[in-house]
């Protein structure tokens, strides 16, 4: 008996001092949080697939795009930036990247963050020969306006929205109003997703400006349409971009990019299972909007929603950890 005691004792001694060094290897951790909800939930993820798994010290820090990359860049704080939208900070990335703060690690939306035109799939459906923005102006009355339904209507998003000017310049470029459509101009946020929401619980046609991976999306079904045209970066710098540029020219949204910074003194002090994980990590747009929905309806928080992730999803984040991670995170739950 005492010799079964003792060599459980030295069982449990040698497993506890395997936990100890496996969280000395990883250590702590700062994972910033952007404030919006795909970026929440993904950080919200990260810390307790790292704390659970990876016998990490992860914490969440609040932050939003310019001062977290900023920071990265210039300081190498915080460790980690789960959803990072490099394409807004181009100039401080590369600024970081060069001077050795940050590197790339994967891409958490491979499929990138999407802008356009939509229309609901049940509208494309119905006409399959709906598939670009010239193709829509043919039909002012697949989506009609409110107001007259002689007329078509695109929703707009509300005043200070990169993408309301954009849609507005794309409306000029493509001739909507000659084409006999009206630009909604929807006033807010909370108006834009009004109107889609009030348009598709009636199963109306119509037309909106929107962007994925979000929770409105998640809920409803829509088809991007295409603009026919190839993505022209000088022209969208020139004048697709700016408000009051008097020609713009058709052109196509460009996919933005996005990928996990890490902060290179982290990389190179913490485990490759960690480093594996991070470059692993990835969920595509439909995953993370239909999650997104499901938070909102549930009015649920960022680790909430991990949490539901974690336990609906086994199939997908399994392949993203080693087998004993995958078993002490399953067993967390």
């Amino acid at each position: 008996m005492n010799r079964l005691l003792a060599s459980t004792c030295l069982m449990f001694g040698l497993l506890g001092g395997a936990s100890l060094a496996n969280a000395a290897e990883c250590g702590s951790v700062t994972i910033a949080s952007m404030n919006w909800q795909s970026a929440e939930v993904l950080s919200n993820l990260d810390k307790i697939i790292l704390n659970e798994g990876y016998g990490c010290s992860a914490d969440i820090t609040v932050g939003d795009t310019v001062p977290t990359i900023t920071s990265m860049a210039e300081k190498g704080q915080p460790d980690i930036a789960p959803e990072a939208w490099i394409d807004l900070l181009p100039d401080v990335v590369k600024k970081g990247t060069e001077a050795g703060q940050i590197i790339q690690v994967g891409s958490p939306l491979p499929d990138g963050g999407v802008q356009g035109w939509w229309i609901p799939k049940y509208l494309a459906d119905a006409h399959p020969d709906l598939k670009t923005i010239p193709d829509m102006l043919k039909h002012p009355e697949l989506v009609p306006d409110a107001e007259d339904s002689k007329k078509g209507a695109i929703f707009n998003g509300p005043q200070g929205w990169g993408g309301t000017v954009v849609t507005s310049q794309l409306y000029k470029a493509f001739a909507g109003e000659k084409a006999g459509f009206t630009l909604v101009d929807t006033g807010s946020a909370a108006g834009l997703d009004g109107a889609i929401a009030k348009a598709y619980e009636r199963q109306q046609g119509f037309a909106t400006y929107y962007w994925a991976p979000t929770a409105l999306l998640g809920k409803y079904a829509m088809v991007k349409l295409d603009p026919g045209v190839p993505h022209d970066s000088a022209e969208w710098k020139r004048c697709n971009t700016v408000a009051d540029c008097p020609d713009p020219k058709p052109n196509a949204w460009p996919v933005d990019k996005v990928v996990t910074l890490v902060a290179k003194p982290f990389s190179e002090k913490v485990g490759p299972e960690v480093m594996s994980y991070l470059e692993k990590r990835s969920w595509s747009n439909d995953t993370v909007g239909k999650l997104m929905a499901w938070m909102t309806e549930n009015q649920a928080s960022g680790e909430d929603g991990a949490k539901h992730f974690l336990k609906e999803n086994k199939d997908i984040w399994t392949k993203w950890v080693s087998p004993e991670a995958a078993e002490k995170i399953e067993a967390s739950l």
